[in-house]
């Protein structure tokens, strides 16, 4: 079964941009209850390397690689029990 998309998760084309994202070095961005929700690095104030999504329960939600703030490569869902459940390819 799919995950749903997050709203404001920065994964399904709504941006992170807002969140607060400025300079280079790792972003950090949490849940309302204080736990992580993403994490990962940032240049010239872009998402650019591998990044990592969280669920409220701390499960690891998705996977990839960004480019200067685009998605690129291979972008992994997980599933509950934290098994690869799905790739997407992307530019």
């Amino acid at each position: 079964m799919p995950e749903a998309a997050l709203p404001g998760d920065g994964i399904h084309g709504d941006g992170i941009h807002g969140d607060g994202i400025h300079g280079d070095g790792i972003h950090e961005e949490r849940h309302r209850d204080g736990s992580l929700r993403a994490r990962g690095p940032v240049e010239g104030g872009q998402p650019h390397g591998y990044r990592e999504w969280f669920r409220l329960d701390g499960t690891l939600l998705r996977s990839g690689t960004s480019d200067a703030g685009r998605q690129t490569g291979g972008w992994t869902t997980y599933d509950r029990s934290g098994a690869p459940y799905r790739t997407t390819s992307l530019g």
